[in-house]
């Protein structure tokens, strides 16, 4: 078994720090959302592309108001508060792109990142308080009109829409290449893929292997989209798809499989209803069969960044998506795990960007 939650005392700030640096580090959370806005519209508006091309020798406020693209006071408001930020420089009365401004214009991470919680996230925050007091989704009303965004996705307004999957698939797809030898090591014929979203994993599964049969859990309306996405590939005729919502604590899964494959889905939900789906899932088992729960913990990451962002993530939970679940530690799928009869055999970590992959099989005497 592997050692659980390497990182449980895991430090963001460095212990020497001094009150005068905490007091700034506190002013910076004071001013976050502002500093988002400011850096987004720069990044957006092509004011940081605009320095990128200047290169190191930058260019004045008055000179890049000059081609007319932006007000001389839309520069100072923006460009100043990137500054602040560390996004750019100013050397000689001449803004120059720093490297974190490098970053918000290049890397893919940090601007799935930025749309994310800008198209989807934003808004629906200022509702976190009501979220967290009654434990429901309600800043989910900032994009639509669903108990959960689950059962939104498909019919979700842009850009949010393409923000959402976009920042859900930079994740998850990364990690599908790297892990399908862990879902055969077992020779499994028969696996269910719960949660299956656009049938992505099904799809790399039933191209890796002929001799599978998966079998997709979902809503009806993701489950449409998973089948249009296999039978463009010609794989459809080894594709069953079982509608189910997992809410409903009576609705049966199918049975008889080898291996039970769950990709960031059991943090779409309570732990009380982690459980309830747990024990289903066991019971859908073979004798010999495990589950698969590939997640992203945020205390098995190696790098602050990674755990910071997840931790961060959160809120999203609590605001839009559930209102009850979040980004879990791995010792709580363990122990929710162990209460449906199930126990951890291994833990393969630093898959992809940040994801962790835990292998249960039945407790030997298990009522499940």
């Amino acid at each position: 078994m592997s050692e659980l939650s390497p990182l449980m005392n895991k430090r963001f700030s460095p212990p020497e720090q001094s009150t005068f640096e905490a007091r700034y580090e506190a002013q910076k959370i004071a001013f976050a959302p502002v500093v988002f806005q400011c850096v987004r519209h720069a990044w957006k508006q092509g004011m940081l592309q605009a320095l990128a091309e200047k290169g190191a020798h930058g260019c004045s406020v008055q000179a890049l108001a000059d081609t007319g693209r932006w007000s001389e006071y839309a520069l100072k408001i923006v460009l100043e508060s990137c500054l602040s930020a560390g996004v750019v420089q100013r050397v000689e009365g001449r803004y120059v792109l720093d490297k974190a401004g490098y970053c918000v214009l290049t890397d893919a991470i940090t601007q799935a990142n930025f749309n994310f919680v800008a198209d989807v996230c934003y808004a629906g925050l200022a509702d976190l308080d009501a979220s967290l007091e009654r434990q429901h989704p309600v800043g989910l009303k900032a994009l639509g009109d669903w108990p959960t965004v689950y059962e939104g996705l498909s019919q979700m307004p842009e850009p949010a829409k393409s923000s959402w999957f976009a920042f859900d698939h930079l994740y998850s797809d990364t990690s599908f290449p790297l892990i399908l030898h862990d879902v055969m090591a077992s020779a499994p014929r028969h696996i269910m893929d719960i949660g299956a979203n656009t049938g992505k994993f099904s799809l790399a599964v039933l191209q890796h292997c002929d001799a599978v049969q998966m079998h997709l859990v979902d809503l009806p309306q993701q489950l449409a989209t998973a089948q249009a996405t296999l039978e463009q590939a010609g794989l459809a005729a080894r594709a069953h798809c079982h509608p189910v919502n997992l809410l409903d604590a009576g609705a049966a899964l199918p049975g008889g499989m080898d291996v039970v494959w769950m990709s960031q889905f059991l943090s779409c939900f309570s732990e009380n209803t982690i459980e309830h789906i747990l024990r289903r899932v066991a019971a859908s088992l073979n004798p010999d069969g495990q589950v698969l729960i590939l997640d992203t913990f945020w205390d098995r990451q190696r790098y602050d960044i990674a755990a910071y962002c997840l931790i961060n993530t959160s809120p999203y939970f609590t605001a839009l998506a559930s209102g009850n679940s979040k980004v879990y530690e791995s010792c709580d799928y363990v122990r929710l795990c162990a209460r449906a009869g199930l126990e951890l055999v291994s833990t393969h970590d630093g898959i992809g960007y940040c994801h962790s992959l835990m292998r249960f099989a039945r407790r030997q005497g298990a009522d499940t």
